[in-house]
């Protein structure tokens, strides 16, 4: 899966590996704790991404009824940001229970809990059968799911970070970052599976399937993540004995500096997932009249093309740093963002996949590649979870969460033109790359540190 960089028998950093019992990345241990960070993360994302795809295509003509056809989307957006808003709650809650009693039983909590809420959204009854009990149920499901979310990706990177060698945290952290856009892929394909069908049928129950899917997979999730050690890091810390504070009150009062920089740096990949994979699927299928499976089919292969962008930073983030290829990503972002919506404006498929692929594969991915380890390094071990869960969580609301309301918002102001959507997206990426200058390197910093 990797070379190993570090000596036979020592860590990356120079310690002796049965000290710190962190194996490097091509053992059979490894890589099965790369493969459940991976797939783990992957399902869960296939979950909540499943919802966005659904909110963009179906909900305004099945929860939301007799409705302007403008103002059903809006709603259906408001629906779709209510789960966003939970994901730092789930974060703050998992990660509490993260960092007090270890990684491993949160994450297989927090699968569970979101395949339950995936299922019962795919038996939901419509506002037709059961009146506004449908959209109430139906929020407090994605609250669920939010929640969910919010627990699952801390989880996920810490164990493959924390049990990584010095110089391969980067490469290894990308893992659970590589499983949200598969997560993407996966939900994207199977709603364009379901979306050849019939408008009536697809609208009455073909929708419905996807969601149903997800006990498969969360069956498939749970077996592999049961067989995956706790993180080595997180039990070096148990065995000390010394006082444990509560970890969200230790983020906010010791390292507010971090969660707020970390957290604008953040909101810039964000900021382009909602945008283009949400509300410019809608924009182009309801606006421009494209066809829906073509626009889902380039979707799947956007969010494919940011996984190999995921893969490539997160190597190079190991060699020259986190912050100077996340710039590359930033910087890129910052100049697209005008051609990418003048591409949207034009109508044509093939443009809007050029700027889908751009969005997805350049910018999205570029900058997500090192996230997962940048956040990590941002915290101690006491409080990693806690930490770096709030910051990727709070960039997904802040970046994600609203944009598809805010984009639909700004083009009403805008008489139906794109270009205040592209000032907002140009705004976010230059306070992103200011913010991003101003936090340090970490790619050499010790993890076991008591503080950073």
């Amino acid at each position: 899966m990797s070379q190993d960089t570090a000596a036979p028998g020592t860590s990356a950093g120079g310690q002796p590996e049965d000290q710190l019992k962190i194996p490097s990345l091509n053992t059979p241990e490894m890589r099965r704790i790369l493969a459940s960070s991976f797939i783990g993360s992957a399902i869960e994302f296939y979950d909540f991404i499943l919802y966005a795809t659904a909110a963009a295509l179906v909900f305004n003509s099945v929860f939301f009824v007799d409705l302007d056809p403008a103002v059903g989307i809006l709603a259906s957006f408001a629906t779709l940001a209510v789960g966003y808003v939970a994901r730092p709650l789930g974060g703050i809650i998992f990660g509490h229970f993260g960092d007090r009693l270890g990684r491993k039983g949160v994450l297989i909590t927090s699968m569970l809990l979101m395949g339950v809420a995936t299922t019962v959204i795919g038996l939901l009854p419509t506002t037709a059968q059961i009146g506004m009990a449908a959209p109430v149920a139906l929020i407090c499901l994605r609250v669920i799911q939010g929640l969910a979310v919010g627990g699952e990706w801390g989880g996920a990177m810490l164990m493959a970070l924390e049990h990584a060698p010095k110089e391969r945290r980067g490469f290894a952290a990308s893992f659970a970052n590589m499983g949200g856009p598969a997560g993407a892929v996966m939900a994207t394909l199977a709603v364009s599976a379901v979306s050849v069908l019939p408008d009536e049928q697809f609208l009455a129950w073909g929708w419905r399937v996807p969601f149903l899917l997800s006990v498969v997979l969360i069956g498939i999730g749970l077996i592999i993540r049961l067989k995956v050690a706790e993180s080595p890091l997180f039990l070096a810390l148990e065995d000390k004995a010394e006082e444990k504070k509560i970890p969200i009150l230790e983020v906010l009062t010791k390292y507010p500096k971090n969660v707020i920089m970390g957290t604008l740096v953040g909101m810039s990949s964000y900021t382009v997932q909602g945008l283009m994979t949400v509300w410019a699927v809608s924009y182009v299928v309801e606006t421009a009249g494209m066809d829906r499976t073509s626009v889902l089919n380039i979707k799947a292969v956007g969010a494919a093309l940011t996984v190999v962008a995921i893969w490539f930073a997160a190597r190079y983030c190991d060699r020259i740093g986190r912050r100077p290829v996340m710039l590359i990503g930033i910087t890129a972002g910052a100049l697209l963002a005008f051609p990418i919506m003048w591409m949207l404006d034009a109508g044509e498929l093939w443009l809007f996949a050029i700027g889908l692929f751009l969005a997805n594969g350049v910018i999205q991915g570029t900058i997500f590649g090192p996230f997962g380890a940048f956040t990590a390094e941002l915290f101690p071990t006491r409080v990693r979870y806690t930490g770096a869960s709030l910051v990727y969580q709070l960039s997904s609301t802040l970046g994600a969460g609203f944009t598809p309301m805010i984009a639909t918002g700004l083009v009403l102001v805008a008489g139906g033109e794109l270009w205040l959507v592209a000032v907002a997206w140009c705004g976010a990426f230059i306070l992103a790359g200011l913010c991003l200058l101003g936090v340090k390197e970490g790619k050499d910093q010790d993890l076991t540190a008591e503080d950073l």
